[in-house]
């Protein structure tokens, strides 16, 4: 049965569709829509409020991502349940800050996150031998989280047996971890000519020479890597194949394949850093899939499900390299947290960690339109489920004086200097998880266009 639904929308700063959410909360919170009730057709709503049905629409879809109501095809839509408070339909900063340099998945309501981890650390709590989950662990991870990892790398690399499976506390670490058991001081990393700044970090304190590769707009270039081979005899190549950081390149099936037989045919290791891998449904198969034998692959939980959990999974080659990689991770900190990897296996054992990361990857697929959208007419690379997008900068920009008046304008980005082995190009790096909502999201992105649309010496007009 269809209840009746007739609001009002003040007048006033803001646009009408966030008005419209904002009335749907006040009334949900107050008691006035009850769980479960539907709402009035979409068109019945626009002509009561007088506004176009694309407003409506708008306020819909809106409140649908924010956990408000839910959707059904053919059905109409139905109020979800306890009501967000009001506070938290936010409007931008009015700072006018925005964090764009954090690559941080989104946090959606739909993700219920803070829902899962209580539910789950209440779990864990009442589960027997809670309190020896408290105790120091093997650096390698017990054999249940060990388990539940070979569970979920076994998604996208298929079966692996346990003793090929480690866990570490987050990607960082285990990459420090990785570089002490593969490579000496003076050993040279192929790496891409724009790489991950961590793993740029870890590589120079290990004293380990770093020799940029050729990329193009599919990744990492096999034919450069093969000139590197034979020119600079590396021990070790690094790349991220899917969704690359920071320019978002994913390399197709055939690419991977011809790296890897590079690789084999010249001895080196392949270090392959999955951050981002679990995010898009059709991704093509990782490199330890096909290079196994010399893959020492790398996947972590923060930048598919929370960063707060710290917990990466390794597949090593073998047993040999397992025991290697698990003595300096106890070198490095002693164990992964044992309660985040208690709580990551049993969300893995019961499909919540599947369910976080289709939330996740829903939001990014939103925030990338939003971003298609307020960048229009940019030079930009993005791919629909990633966090961020790769932005080169129009003429006659420089990253230098951009960083600098982004900065007064209240916007945080990453220049390219940053991941630059090597010359650096004329290009920034925009992460868009961290911003709390759509309409900052937009804010800041509109301001960003904006700034790109004037040269330099116009700047105090755009401010």
């Amino acid at each position: 049965m269809m209840e009746s639904w007739n609001p009002t929308i003040a007048g006033g700063a803001g646009p009408k569709y966030l008005a419209i959410v904002k009335a749907l909360a006040e009334d949900i919170r107050a008691g006035r829509l009850s769980p479960g009730m539907r709402l009035p057709p979409q068109r019945a709503l626009a002509k009561h409020l007088n506004v176009d049905l694309t407003t409506v629409t708008r306020a819909f879809n809106e409140a649908r991502r924010t956990g408000l109501i839910d959707a059904t095809a053919g059905r109409g839509s139905f109020v979800r349940g306890a009501a967000l408070p009001v506070a938290e339909v936010r409007r931008p900063d009015p700072s006018g800050s925005v964090d764009f340099s954090m690559n941080m998945p989104p946090q959606p309501v739909a993700a219920r996150l803070a829902e899962r981890m209580e539910a789950g650390l209440s779990r864990l709590a009442a589960s027997p031998g809670f309190l020896d989950r408290m105790q120091y662990q093997d650096s390698a991870g017990n054999m249940a989280d060990r388990a539940a990892a070979a569970q979920w790398l076994g998604q996208r690399l298929g079966p692996l047996p346990v003793h090929r499976v480690l866990v570490g506390g987050g990607a960082q670490v285990v990459l420090a971890a990785v570089l002490a058991a593969l490579l000496k001081p003076g050993d040279t990393l192929c790496v891409p000519a724009l790489t991950y700044p961590g793993l740029r970090m870890a590589a120079e304190r290990r004293g380990v020479r770093l020799v940029p590769v050729a990329c193009d707009e599919d990744g990492l270039d096999p034919d450069a890597f093969l000139d590197s081979c034979k020119a600079e005899h590396p021990r070790a190549l690094y790349l991220v194949p899917t969704l690359d950081n920071p320019t978002t390149a994913t390399m197709p099936k055939a690419r991977r394949e011809r790296i890897a037989e590079v690789a084999r045919t010249h001895g080196v290791a392949i270090i392959e850093d999955d951050a981002y891998g679990a995010l898009p449904p059709d991704a093509p198969a990782p490199i330890a899939s096909l290079a196994g034998d010399i893959t020492w692959h790398v996947a972590t939980l923060s930048k598919c499900a929370s960063p707060g959990l710290r917990i990466a999974y390794v597949a090593l080659p073998g047993t040999n390299e397992a025991v290697r990689l698990a003595a300096e991770l106890r070198a490095i900190n002693m164990m992964a947290s044992p309660l985040t990897a208690a709580l990551a296996s049993h969300w893995i054992v019961d499909g919540e960690l599947d369910a976080v990361v289709a939330a996740i990857r829903q939001e990014n697929g939103y925030r990338q339109a939003v971003a298609r959208e307020a960048l229009q007419g940019l030079d930009f690379q993005a791919q629909s489920c990633g966090h961020h997008l790769w932005l080169r900068l129009p003429e006659p920009w420089r990253r230098g004086a951009f960083g600098a008046h982004a900065r007064q304008l209240g916007l945080s980005v990453i220049l390219s200097d940053a991941f630059a082995v090597g010359p650096a190009p004329e290009a920034i790096r925009v992460s868009l998880g961290a911003a709390p909502d759509a309409e900052t999201l937009r804010y800041g992105l509109s301001l960003l266009a904006t700034l790109l649309a004037h040269p330099p010496g116009a700047i105090s007009t755009v401010v």
